[in-house]
């Protein structure tokens, strides 16, 4: 079983308490006393995106992101306040002023970057294809683990030829507007057909009713889907994608041009890196450390 595959199959999502939902996207935030930081931080999360981020049973926030920002807003001696808000809105609405931060399992991707500034990277993970267990792609051997797309050898070229091939005339499903969206137009928009979704928790959906027979995302975001009852019946296959399009791992995204709110968010995620406070919310949200140095 690949490395990836068998941590992941360990892994335990643990659902902790978190901080409520908070709909005052609109006021004019305040500075600390550090100057630039805004008091409080409006973080612009998802909601639809476990265990990154997602909405319990109380209908509070919750998730590693959710409990990584508390402990950043805390070193910049902030207080976080967080809106849930459409994925595919994220960046206009940051761009209009309507929250300080994004921080939504958002990969850092030079695309991006032409429209906000990103933080360090805090978590990198590889992206997966799932199909269901009785599907015949299960039984594909396509000759390595990982797809690096920064600098592709001719066995991962080999590797993504048959995968295409695999797939020619399969309905695929991906989350609008994301890098996965992405890699599936380039790499393999002409061979399946595409089917694009709001959330990752409706794709899953359509993936259980089989309107689609193969979805492609995060392995941890997908690894929440397949821990639960209804994911039984699903599995990864073929090997996983990272590099390239992929980005450089998560980031906190933050508007143009505020060089001090930017420093500030580096500082405290560099010392949650140094004292083991990332690696451990890693392994408690995700049962292995996807922590990035």
């Amino acid at each position: 079983m690949k490395k990836w595959i068998a941590a992941l199959a360990l892994a335990g999502v643990t659902a902790l308490a978190g901080c409520g939902q908070n709909d005052q996207a609109g006021q004019t935030a305040g500075t600390n006393a550090a100057g630039g930081v805004p008091n409080p931080l409006r973080v612009a999360t998802e909601g639809a995106y476990p265990p990154y981020n997602m909405v319990d049973a109380s209908g509070d926030l919750v998730g590693f992101e959710i409990d990584m920002m508390k402990d950043v807003c805390k070193r910049m001696g902030t207080e976080c306040q967080f809106v849930a808000q459409a994925w595919d809105g994220m960046i206009p609405a940051l761009q209009a002023g309507r929250f300080d931060a994004i921080v939504a399992g958002m990969s850092i991707t030079d695309e991006r970057a032409q429209a906000v500034d990103f933080s360090a990277g805090y978590t990198t993970t590889p992206a997966y294809l799932v199909s269901a267990n009785a599907n015949p792609l299960q039984q594909e051997d396509f000759g390595v683990e990982k797809v690096d797309l920064t600098e592709i050898t001719p066995e991962e070229q080999a590797a993504i030829d048959k995968l295409r091939a695999a797939l020619k005339g399969k309905v695929m499903g991906v989350q609008t507007a994301t890098i996965h969206a992405n890699f599936a137009e380039q790499y393999l928009g002409d061979v399946v057909t595409l089917r694009r979704y709001d959330t990752q928790e409706n794709l899953a959906l359509d993936m259980q009713t089989g309107r689609i027979e193969v979805g492609l995302a995060d392995a941890v975001t997908w690894n929440a889907f397949l821990q639960r009852p209804e994911g039984k019946d699903f599995s990864f296959f073929g090997p996983g994608f990272d590099g390239g399009l992929f980005g450089r791992g998560q980031g906190i995204a933050i508007a143009k041009n505020r060089p001090d709110l930017l420093a500030a968010l580096n500082k405290a995620l560099a010392e949650m890196k140094a004292d083991g406070s990332m690696k451990n919310l890693s392994v408690q949200w995700f049962g292995f450390d996807t922590a990035m140095p």
